[in-house]
C-alpha cells in the first residue's frame, strides 16, 4: 500500500479569516500585537499557524480600514507597544463576517457528514 504524505500546512488559515478572527481578539479589550498571537494560539489551541508578518499586516490593514484603532501604550513588561481596539464599524464587520463563517461552517459540517447513498 502507497503511502502519501499530507503537504497541506498545518492550521492554513483560509483568505480573509485572519482579519475576522483578530476582530475577535480585540473585541473584548485592547490588545498588543504578541497579545493577539497569543489570544489566536490558545483560542485555536494550536490549530493555527500565523506568521507573525502576516498578523502585522492584518493589524495596519484593519487600522487602515478604520475596523481597528491602534494606540501607543506601554505594555506589562515596561515597553512600548502599540494597542489595538475594535471600532463600530468593527464589530458591525466581525457581526456580519462571523455569521458567514457560521453558515459556511455548517454546510460544510453537513456535507462531510452526509452518507452516501449507492445509484
Amino acid at each position: 500500500m502507497a503511502m502519501t504524505r499530507d503537504t497541506t500546512p498545518k492550521g492554513t488559515v483560509l483568505r480573509g479569516t485572519l482579519d475576522v478572527f483578530i476582530l475577535r481578539a480585540v473585541s473584548g479589550r485592547a490588545l498588543h500585537g504578541f497579545e493577539v498571537s497569543l489570544w489566536l494560539e490558545t483560542n485555536a489551541k494550536g490549530g493555527l499557524a500565523i506568521d507573525d508578518s502576516a498578523l502585522y499586516q492584518a493589524l495596519h490593514r484593519l487600522e487602515a480600514r478604520g475596523l481597528v484603532n491602534g494606540e501607543w501604550g506601554v505594555s506589562e513588561n515596561n515597553r512600548r507597544a502599540r494597542y489595538y481596539s475594535i471600532t463600530r464599524r468593527g464589530r458591525a464587520r466581525l457581526a456580519t463576517e462571523t455569521a458567514k463563517l457560521m453558515s459556511y461552517a455548517e454546510t460544510i459540517t453537513t456535507l462531510l457528514g452526509s452518507t452516501l447513498k449507492a445509484k
